[in-house]
């Protein structure tokens, strides 16, 4: 017996459309879901949509349950939300998260989904993903109470780190991002908002921020990032580029200042914590850090999932503004 269910492909870049699949029965130790919500990661999923993955990243750049091949045609996604209707007696009717493209209901191993909390909305929990992402980041960054921070890029991912640093005692958090109405969105994740152009005239006289988490894939962030650290300090670079080129002008306080670039990428636990958390444990304690009613903030747009095709292209190409902009079905 199979179950009929409908999936957003990228049939070529920058076109998507809505294919029927068919689903077989879930086997022993598989389960059933039933989509409610899905996010659109919009950084990743925008690189993919363009069809913009370098070809040495085929590869890594992988989702999970992901079908087709880069750069077309497939089906992409990794923030799905959604109940179980068959497996296991102690998941069925739970709500669950799970690493999946946009789909309508999928079959997948019942490891491969992790329980949302009864105190989670479904809506809320498709930024699982993307705080578990913040979670390894930070992992890799180690920052210190009392450390002066600025994110840069009010994304998802920078949201979620900001709101995350807010916590750690005596951390001063600024968001850093051109867009002005970040700031609302900065307030209410508890950390500070600046414009980059604000910034730059700081920077120039007294940089001094311990680390600087950069998250928005521009060279110019990027650039600005080096420009806030104190010496010794540390960027934490959460960008990918896709097949963009960036340039940096190291020629000033970059050696004298002993500054440093580090890249952080969520496909493996970071180094710290490999030896005691896996990736599903990971996942879970993001899942559980979204109890924070203050994550709702990046929640900015929904669209039923019939209008996927037409959605997709304008939160890609920002003639709809968004941070997290989620797919109900």
């Amino acid at each position: 017996m199979s179950t009929a269910a409908r999936a957003f492909w990228l049939v070529e870049p920058g076109k998507g459309e809505i294919r029927p699949v068919a689903l077989p029965a879930p086997q022993p130790g598989e389960v059933l879901v039933r989509a409610l919500h899905s996010g659109v990661s919009r950084g990743t999923e925008a690189i993919v949509f363009r069809g913009a993955v370098p070809v040495d990243q085929y590869a890594t750049m992988r989702a999970p349950h992901q079908e087709g091949d880069f750069p077309a045609p497939l089906k992409y996604g990794y923030l799905s939300v959604g109940v179980v209707e068959r497996g296991p007696d102690g998941l069925v009717g739970r709500t669950v998260f799970a690493l999946h493209p946009h789909q309508t209901a999928y079959v997948v191993p019942a490891e491969a989904v992790v329980v949302v909390p009864d105190d989670v909305p479904a809506r809320r929990a498709v930024l699982a993903g993307t705080v578990e992402t913040a979670v390894n980041a930070l992992w890799d960054a180690a920052p210190l109470l009392g450390d002066r921070v600025a994110v840069v890029g009010a994304g998802m991912v920078g949201c979620c780190v900001a709101r995350l640093l807010s916590r750690f005692p005596g951390t001063r958090v600024t968001l850093v991002d051109q867009d002005p109405t970040r700031a609302e969105v900065a307030s209410r994740l508890g950390v500070d908002f600046a414009q980059p152009g604000d910034l730059d005239r700081t920077a120039r006289h007294a940089p001094d921020r311990d680390l600087v988490v950069h998250t928005s894939a521009t060279g110019s962030g990027l650039q600005l990032s080096l420009d806030l650290l104190a010496p010794e300090g540390t960027v934490l670079d959460l960008s990918w580029y896709g097949d963009s080129r960036v340039e940096l002008a190291l020629g000033g306080s970059f050696h004298s200042g002993r500054l440093g670039i580090r890249a952080s990428q969520v496909g493996s636990v970071a180094a710290v914590r490999r030896s005691r958390y896996t990736h599903a444990q990971r996942l879970a304690l993001a899942v559980d850090l979204l109890r924070d009613p203050a994550f709702d903030a990046l929640l900015t747009g929904e669209s039923p999932f019939e209008e996927l095709p037409a959605v997709m292209p304008r939160l890609v190409d920002g003639t709809l503004p968004a941070i997290c902009h989620t797919i109900t079905y």
